[in-house]
């Protein structure tokens, strides 16, 4: 039925008065952020929380903490703040906050060496944690001063390394797994064929251990002025209460919070009578780094892939069991978009991923290899760069990375769940009717016979000698023989890896850029800004929707609901649904460039 005249009228008046009551509204808050910029006192303590998940990246929006929509802290954002603190003559002091932050050991080694960095400036740096593992310690320790408050505990008692096998659940259901790798250190599968570490595994295990143990007992060493057999001693007989902390020199008091502002007025020079100015993260994160005079000057683009692989869009969480994934479709938009924009000078790819789809990795480094014609490209990883993760590191001009950094993994891997059993059990029958040699090929309900399985080899095959061996020997300058020593699958830490030629130098995000402006020829003494690909979405157009919404791949209320229901489980059951999806694109025959497993290391 057609619209009346009068119908139209007041569909379009109230559409415009909708519009201007939207400007009007924008237009207020824009005035109230102007006038509301946090005012930061003279010789203030800024108070940085370290806690939380921390992605490494999360695009922060103004108007969108105008509105009062809450933003997630993120990594790289906690790194802007201790650059601007440092030459910001306001704020006197830094207390770090620490409370088991979601990071990995990667980016603990990035943090304190951030802490370092801004220690440079003169200004002291306190830690106060009211109970801290290894990791919360080991942050701590690049600070001046260590607190925690009396009853505080501390636990660092040794490193364990805990990897989940599922074979046993599987045989209970009666499903069988078959697995097609190349490298006999691929070992992603034995998650599902096995109910512990094969020897290969336990190998790479012990070392990574090995590594990080040494490490962090000579930080401690060093930070708390001890020698490394009185620290091994010390971490045999932890736990540690706070006052036996003290003791132990670990700490350097037993102090409640109160206390601990009452020792940083000391250290500054405040009267007794004067309240200690304190400037939390929230309110930090509104000075500009260009009010500082930081983030000007020619610019470099720096690209965040955080994640598991896979072929389309990129996802901020939802898919995977609520896990971020890296999507091709994104990340190669985002490098042809820096390498074609003249004005970018060079191109920073910052990963955090343990790999996923080769295919997907392979069409990133394409892009990648375009990229290096038009300018530099450098390679920051994060708390892992591995398999697939580093298919596309490897595509740079340099690689950078921390001492803890999981990378290498050089390998591919195929495989599926056999139902045959679990049909059984269930009493399903299943009928195929074929037309062809191999139609049969998927079919889920029996294992592949011998020439079956051998297509799946040759694929696998395929992928690691004419693909991921040789690009990685194209990328780092090697033969391909010598790649493969080191390739096969195998697990590295930054420190190894750097031994083997897969990584060039130690460093975070930070000296990443640095390196990308010193092969672009920009001049050492002056910053440049960093623009981040592909520019996050503005938050009304998240609002209201439209426009070209390159992280979304599911709807709103479909992520809700799954973030909801894998955050109720316990955390070691959420990465069950992380790889139960993986079956999806394994079951169709796609060869996966993925880390052996899913380490938690404590």
């Amino acid at each position: 039925m057609a619209m009346s005249k009068t119908a139209k009228v007041i569909l379009i008046g109230g559409a415009v008065v909708l519009a201007v009551f939207l400007v009007a509204i924008i237009g207020i808050a824009l005035l109230a952020e102007s006038m509301s910029k946090p005012q930061i006192a003279d010789n203030s303590v800024l108070v940085l929380n370290v806690s939380g998940s921390l992605p490494d990246f999360s695009a922060e929006d103004p108007l969108a903490m105008l509105f009062g929509f809450g933003q997630a802290e993120s990594f790289s954002s906690l790194l802007a703040q201790l650059r601007k603190a440092k030459v910001d003559a306001r704020v006197g002091a830094v207390l770090l906050d620490i409370d088991f932050p979601g990071i990995g050991w990667g980016k603990a080694d990035e943090l304190r060496e951030a802490i370092a960095d801004f220690k440079t400036s003169g200004k002291p740096t306190f830690a106060y944690m009211e109970m801290g593992s290894n990791k919360e310690y080991y942050i701590a320790t690049a600070a001046d001063k260590i607190y925690l408050p009396p009853t505080g505990d501390l636990y660092i008692n040794g490193f364990a390394a805990q990897a989940q096998f599922y074979k046993g659940s599987l045989d209970k259901l009666g499903v069988e797994f078959e697995d097609v790798h190349v490298g006999k250190y691929k070992s992603l599968n034995e998650r599902f064929t096995r109910k512990d570490h094969s020897a290969e595994s336990r190998e790479v295990v012990n070392a990574i251990l090995d590594d990080y143990y040494g490490r962090v007992t000579e930080a401690i060493a060093v930070s708390r002025k001890k020698s490394p057999e009185d620290v091994r001693a010390i971490i045999d007989n932890a736990p540690y209460n706070a006052v036996a902390a003290q003791q132990q020199n670990l700490i350097d008091g037993a102090k409640y919070r109160d206390e601990v502002y009452q020792e940083l007025k000391n250290r500054l020079g405040y009267k007794d009578t004067d309240d200690l100015r304190v400037t939390t993260t929230s309110s930090y994160k509104e000075i500009t780094p260009e009010s500082l005079g930081l983030n000007n000057g020619e610019k470099i683009a720096v690209i965040f892939a955080a994640g598991i692989i896979t072929p389309g869009k990129s996802s901020s969480g939802g898919a995977f069991g609520g896990a971020q994934t890296i999507g091709s479709d994104t990340i190669v938009k985002a490098v042809k978009d820096a390498a074609d924009d003249d004005s970018i000078k060079a191109i920073v790819l910052r990963v955090d991923s343990g790999g996923g789809s080769a295919l997907a990795s392979d069409l990133m480094w394409h892009t990648l290899e375009y990229a290096k014609t038009k300018k530099p490209v450098v390679t920051s990883m994060g708390d892992v760069a591995a398999s697939g993760g580093y298919y596309i590191a490897a595509n740079s001009n340099k690689i950078v990375a921390e001492p803890s950094t999981i990378t290498g993994s050089i390998g591919v891997v195929l495989g599926r769940p056999v139902l045959g059993g679990l049909y059984n059990w269930l009493g399903v029958s299943n009928e195929y009717i074929t037309r062809g040699k191999n139609a049969g090929i998927f079919r889920e309900d029996r294992k592949w016979t011998d020439e079956e399985k051998a297509v799946f080899q040759r694929s696998a095959n395929f992928f690691y000698w004419d693909n991921f061996v040789p690009k990685v020997a194209q990328g780092r300058g090697k033969t391909v023989e010598q790649i493969h020593e080191v390739a096969q699958g195998r697990v590295w830490t930054g420190a190894q890896a750097k031994e083997k030629g897969l990584v060039d130098e130690f460093g975070g995000l930070n000296r990443a850029v640095e390196i990308a402006k010193e092969l672009a020829n920009l001049p050492a003494d002056k910053d440049v800004k960093r623009v981040v690909f592909p520019a996050p979405r503005p938050f009304l157009a998240s609002l209201f929707g439209g426009g070209d919404d390159e992280t979304a791949t599911i709807s709103a209320q479909e992520k809700a609901h799954q973030d909801a229901l894998v955050k109720a489980l316990p955390r070691d059951l959420q990465k069950v649904f992380r790889y139960a999806a993986l079956f999806e694109n394994m079951k169709r025959g796609e060869t996966m460039a993925m880390m052996p497993f899913d380490w938690e290391i404590k």
